[in-house]
């Protein structure tokens, strides 16, 4: 009988093991920007693909709008193992020493989306992203938001309309400059913050992809927006190294899979949605849209131009050369 006993308990030990070492891998990806964007869509397509693909070995908890930490916590939640991956804004890698990201701050660098993937579908890219590992930190992937215009409540159609306006800026050294040299007050501030910040004046405009602007409902609280594609914002999707180095092989196999069509996902909708956004502040007429002309664009190209000089010491000309070999930007010649 006792024998008997064992041999069903060894029995139901080894039906229930299997499913006891089934328990999904959580991967928390934390973002601080709606679920309607460019960013939220390709974070939630990677959750659905990556529990596909690894056959429910994977589990992907999405938390967008900055529901688990703001922008200035989020880098460090990564490197202490909180969260397991981000796609933050290419400038928030300054901040941890490699400097070599706030090219993309750069204004006018890039003048249209294929110049952009030439850098960041590259080898120029590649080796950017290899300079987080020592950090602690893996990147896997460049995803687009867009490119920028600037909003604020007065109109702003040549260079000395921006002068002596408070805009809001992420943290960073060349943006800070980019606004300056343009005349403007740079305000660093948190993205959840925006929107109060400008409803009650203490900053005067910001700049944004269109569907930063819409899905943050920034056009409610801005009566100008003029559309000058001056600069990109994009992120670098990124994971805890240790946590990544320690998945298995065919687990990383369908990551990577997950993340090349999320990647595709996020930049075909980053075009669509910006292109929506913008129609849909037109269509709310809460705010009046202005498209410089030609001649207006290239004046601020050139007021800005020489903050690529500014910076080149503290990105690496070494970068900015791989860069422009790219995307043929040549400031001399503006």
């Amino acid at each position: 009988m006792a024998l008997g006993a064992a041999a069903l308990l060894s029995t139901v030990l080894s039906a229930t093991w299997p499913v006891q070492a089934q328990t999904p891998i959580v991967i928390k990806f934390s973002h601080v920007v709606a679920a309607d964007t460019p960013k939220g869509r390709a974070a939630e397509f990677f959750a659905k693909r990556a529990g596909e693909l690894t056959k429910g070995r994977v589990k992907v908890e999405v938390y967008p709008n900055s529901q688990l930490y703001k922008d200035k916590e989020e880098m460090e939640a990564l490197q202490l193992g909180s969260v397991q991956m981000l796609a933050p804004s290419l400038s928030k890698f300054a901040p941890l020493g490699v400097k070599e990201f706030e090219a993309f701050d750069l204004p006018f660098i890039f003048d249209n989306y294929q110049e952009l993937h030439q850098v960041t579908q590259g080898a120029v890219g590649k080796a950017m992203l290899a300079k987080l590992e020592p950090k602690g930190i893996t990147g896997l992937a460049f995803w687009d938001n867009g490119f920028k215009s600037f909003s604020s409540n007065k109109p702003m159609h040549k260079v000395e309309d921006y002068k002596g306006l408070k805009m809001r800026i992420q943290s960073s050294k060349v943006l800070d400059a980019q606004m300056r040299a343009i005349g403007v007050v740079p305000q660093v501030m948190a993205f959840s913050e925006v929107y109060q910040a400008l409803q009650t004046g203490v900053v005067d405009g910001t700049e944004n992809p269109h569907s930063n602007l819409y899905t943050q409902k920034m056009h409610e609280v801005q009566k100008h927006l003029t559309v000058t594609d001056h600069g990109y914002l994009g992120y670098a999707v990124v994971v805890n190294k240790k946590f990544w180095d320690g998945l298995p092989v065919d687990v990383h196999k369908a990551l990577d899979q997950a993340m090349t069509e999320a990647t595709k996902v996020a930049n075909d909708h980053a075009r669509q949605l910006n292109e929506e956004a913008l129609a849909k502040v037109k269509a709310s007429g809460k705010t009046e849209i202005y498209t410089p002309t030609p001649a207006e664009r290239l004046a601020l190209k050139k007021a800005m131009a020489p903050v690529h000089k500014q910076m080149e010491s503290r990105i690496g000309a070494e970068t900015l050369q791989a860069i422009y070999k790219e995307t043929g930007f040549d400031a001399s010649k503006l």
